[in-house]
């Protein structure tokens, strides 16, 4: 049964599949920063269009496993103020990759990359000169939500962006983590659809992330272990490290 649902993948590609997926649960429920480290792994590992199609599925699957945890932590005012910007992004990310010759990933990682060390830089720069100022208006979540339905169509590669706005909305971790959940359930569960149009998200690819499903649920329970021990301030300092060191990576 399982030599047929991992057909024509070798150990290391197997191997990638199951750290992602532990990867992926760990973000979900404790350290949203390290969303772009699957990125990275499967996009070495797998073509480019299977890669992300088998990272959706894996992160849809989570995103319930996130909720059912944080379901009462949001706050809905913040995500409300994303989301339509957000479904904006997630238009103008179809239109680019619709217009982008295939084979353009390096293309597309160089783009998010660059766009994530920019911001970083921004928020770094504003919480030394303005740490008390909290980016709550409609031109920044205009901004932030934007490129967040933006990057998370091109590659799966939103969580930093979100990273940043969320941490300077100065949110308490649980309520950063309740906000994160919900957001990427909603949104990703929109990309959907799309992924399945463009054949990022096939049969195959499904049959295969069903089988990770014991190791979202390890990612997952771990996460909810380490944020329980996690002091504040540590969690925000892990948070913007693993960001700038994803960035880093993905622009060179």
């Amino acid at each position: 049964m399982f030599a047929d649902i991992f057909a024509g993948m070798d150990v290391t590609q197997l191997a990638v599949l199951i750290v992602s997926a532990i990867l992926i649960g760990i973000n979900k429920t404790a350290i949203p920063g390290i969303g772009v480290l699957p990125v990275i792994m499967l996009t070495m590992a797998f073509e480019g269009r299977l890669s992300t199609g088998l990272q959706l599925i894996m992160l849809v699957m989570a995103d319930l496993m996130a909720v059912a945890w944080y379901r009462r932590k949001a706050d809905w005012k913040i995500i409300w103020r994303l989301l339509p910007w957000a479904w904006t992004g997630l238009a103008v990310g179809a239109l680019v990759l619709w217009l982008l010759p295939e084979g353009n990933d390096r293309l597309m990682r160089m783009l998010i990359g660059g766009i994530v060390l920019g911001l970083a830089l921004l928020n770094f720069i504003r919480s030394r000169i303005a740490p008390d100022r909290i980016p709550a208006g409609k031109v920044a979540a205009g901004f932030y939500g934007t490129l967040l339905g933006f990057t998370t169509h091109l590659a799966n590669a939103a969580g930093p962006v979100a990273a940043i706005y969320f941490l300077a909305m100065k949110l308490p971790k649980d309520k950063y983590m309740g906000c994160n959940a919900w957001f990427f359930l909603i949104i990703n569960w929109t990309k959907m659809p799309l992924f399945i149009a463009d054949g990022r998200v096939t049969f195959e690819a499904l049959k295969v992330d069903l089988a990770m499903i014991p190791f979202l649920l390890i990612g997952g329970a771990l996460g909810i272990l380490i944020l329980s021990k996690m002091p504040q301030k540590l969690f925000e300092n892990i948070i913007q490290v693993i960001v700038v060191l994803c960035a880093v990576y993905l622009f060179f």
